[in-house]
């Protein structure tokens, strides 16, 4: 079971948040990984999750992105945002994204990683999830839903137990 309080804590939920492009919001979400999580740098994420992108895009559709990547780290981290205008984020669907999640792995996690985006798929591939997530009305009510989210849909490996 996905442990929320340990992927996502409280200073990476962003409820409202303006950004202007896809390349704006994963700054913003590189500097807020960056202060909650000792030891990562802003810019080496943000490179990591632009380089990700251009292989190809993780908007999943439906205005849903997961932004992802590895990065020598010790755990899984997480950032939710919920924006307040949507960007392109080149989604096959073509629809613009006011949801992400960015997930970051360690580098010799990779089984972590994939069971999380399949977690984060199941989550964000349901209409009424997605529905109650963009009604949150504030970065806390975002969090609660998505634990809650997580707890019915979304049996994901704990984030600790990545940790070397």
């Amino acid at each position: 079971m996905l442990e929320v309080d340990s992927l996502l804590p409280a200073d990476c939920v962003g409820w409202g948040i303006t950004a202007n492009s896809r390349k704006a919001v994963l700054e913003l979400a590189a500097d807020l990984l960056a202060k909650a999580h000792r030891g990562i740098s802003p810019r080496p994420l943000f490179t990591a999750l632009m380089e990700r992108e251009r292989l190809g895009s993780t908007g999943l559709g439906e205005g849903v992105a997961v932004p992802h990547c590895r990065l020598q780290c010790s755990r899984l981290m997480g950032a939710l945002l919920s924006l307040t205008r949507p960007v392109s984020f080149d989604a096959f669907d073509g629809e613009p994204v006011d949801l992400l999640f960015v997930l970051i792995a360690p580098e010799d996690e990779p089984s972590a990683h994939l069971d999380t985006l399949a977690g984060l798929a199941r989550i964000f591939d349901n209409p009424a999830e997605r529905a109650r997530l963009r009604s949150a009305g504030s970065t806390e009510a975002l969090k609660q839903r998505f634990a809650e989210a997580a707890q019915r849909l979304a049996p994901l490996p704990d984030a600790r137990q990545a940790a070397p």
